[in-house]
């Protein structure tokens, strides 16, 4: 939350000059308030596509040691996880940005889009939580600890599946029915 709030604290005090003169004029403001949000939660959903991109990665070379070690009965289930990151991975880079232009369909207003950057940055923990999740599992297998490869290859299919309902939301969030 306080993440959210720097970020957008940030960029408000990193105006040039000639946006503040312009932030004086009136309607600007609001207009460079809504731009301000609008790159907070660009930046967020940013972030959270390259974190998941990164565990994706991650996945891939798991599933390469995998293969080598001749682990068949989990590179199934392994090859659609790397699938599920990608697909949501895609979602996120590719989902609408906050503030609307003028002629959009759906427009959005600026409590809504306060609501959807905090939304989006209580993602971030939960994305966090399974890099760290992926991380602790290249770690074992590196090791050569691949007994329990079956359950943590689940365990991150549960949190993926998590993450990817809460995402769901987040047009819920935007309409503002949430």
């Amino acid at each position: 939350m306080s993440e959210k709030k720097d970020l957008y604290e940030t960029a408000k005090t990193h105006m040039r000059l000639s946006e503040k003169i312009l932030a004086a004029i009136p309607g600007f403001r609001g207009y460079k308030e809504k731009e301000l949000r609008r790159e907070s939660d660009r930046l967020i959903r940013n972030h959270l596509h390259r974190r998941l991109s990164e565990a994706k990665d991650d996945l891939k070379d798991v599933f390469q040691r995998l293969s080598d070690r001749r682990m068949f009965d989990v590179l199934t289930d392994m090859d659609r996880l790397v699938a599920k990151f990608d697909r949501l991975s895609a979602r996120i880079d590719h989902a609408s940005y906050g503030y609307a232009g003028f002629f959009d369909i759906v427009k959005i207003k600026e409590p809504s889009l306060d609501r959807m950057i905090d939304f989006d940055n209580r993602l971030i923990g939960d994305v966090e939580a399974i890099v760290s999740q992926v991380d602790a599992f290249k770690i074992s297998v590196r090791k050569g600890e691949i007994k329990n490869t079956k359950e943590q290859v689940q365990s991150l299919a549960d949190m993926l599946e998590d993450l990817e309902k809460a995402f769901d939301k987040r047009s819920e969030v935007i309409l503002g029915v949430s």
